[in-house]
């Protein structure tokens, strides 16, 4: 049970410490996570925070290995729930749980009385069983954790971020139709919206595409590219944007569902003088990138030799 926005490598010791617990027993596995985010209903006019909208944190979820997923609508009238109705009416009632397992600072219901103790209490109680996962750390000795995450992506720090979540951090969305201005000076540009999806520092940074489903435009490639995701200062973006120019890749993908890694962060953005300023400034930013994930490529190669 949990929020799981990031689908971190935390995340992943806990699912897979249930999952483990499931084929001991014989029992399905299951997660129950909340949507939207409790964050959001609190916070309505909060900053976009999400690391994994609910399509991309339903898609990890799958990737552990978990047979079911039950997900608890979330608003301020189940907010109000205590945490004894939610484990025996949502858990218990709704689920039919035997054992539950949680981080050791999971918090739940009205107040956030629902703590690990009182699923002691409760297990003790009810016959279910409890286990309690410790903090898990990197190697860096830093604590898993989607706070901690967000502060390294917001300080342009996607290869840190990549280390606690066990892959590079990712937005994906459909492709909309910009104002083509790149096509015209030789870089075209996919263009996505961010949402909900936290605000990374604004600038250049050396990605990974592929697509995604059955109308993916790349065929189950993944591509390298150059993106600049902000305002766009030059030329001017009211809201901020994704604009990524894929390498050696000529296909229409308007319409076209994306997902769009983050590999390195280049530059922060700048106001140019003018386009002609702009196009040598991005042509210097593709070569940077290209070099970038040709390194990486490397020493993936090394890695598995």
């Amino acid at each position: 049970m949990g929020n799981f926005d990031g689908l971190h490598q935390g995340h992943a010791a806990l699912i897979k410490a249930a999952c483990a617990r499931a084929q001991a027993t014989g029992k399905p596995a299951g997660v129950l996570t909340f949507e939207p985010h409790p964050r959001s209903v609190f916070m309505p006019q909060g900053e976009p925070f999400r690391l994994t909208p609910f399509r991309v944190k339903e898609r990890e979820i799958a990737r552990l290995g978990v047979e079911l997923l039950f997900v608890q609508h979330f608003d301020l009238e189940f907010a109000h729930r205590s945490a004894e109705y939610f484990v025996e009416e949502v858990m218990l009632g709704a689920i039919g749980l035997s054992h539950i397992v949680v981080g050791h600072d999971c918090t739940f219901g009205n107040r956030r009385r629902g703590t690990p103790e009182l699923l002691r209490e409760m297990a003790a109680r009810h016959g279910f069983g409890v286990t309690i996962v410790e903090p898990v750390r990197g190697a860096d000795a830093a604590v898993y954790s989607s706070t901690h995450i967000r502060e390294l992506l917001r300080g342009g720090r996607p290869r840190d971020a990549a280390a606690q979540l066990g892959r590079f951090w990712e937005i994906d969305g459909r492709v909309m139709v910009g104002d083509r201005r790149g096509r015209t000076i030789g870089f075209p540009t996919a263009n996505l919206g961010l949402g909900e999806y936290l605000r990374p520092a604004f600038g250049v940074y050396a990605v990974r595409v592929s697509g995604d489903g059955p109308d993916d435009p790349l065929g189950g490639r993944t591509v390298d590219g150059v993106a600049n995701i902000g305002l766009r200062p030059t030329v001017g973006t009211p809201e901020p944007r994704l604009e990524a120019h894929l390498f050696d890749t000529d296909t229409d993908l308007y319409g076209r569902h994306l997902r769009v890694s983050l590999i390195e962060f280049i530059r922060p953005e700048k106001k140019f003088a003018g386009l002609d300023e702009l196009k040598a400034q991005i042509a210097a930013d593709a070569a940077k990138a290209r070099e970038i994930l040709a390194d990486l490529s490397s020493q993936a190669s090394e890695q598995e030799r």
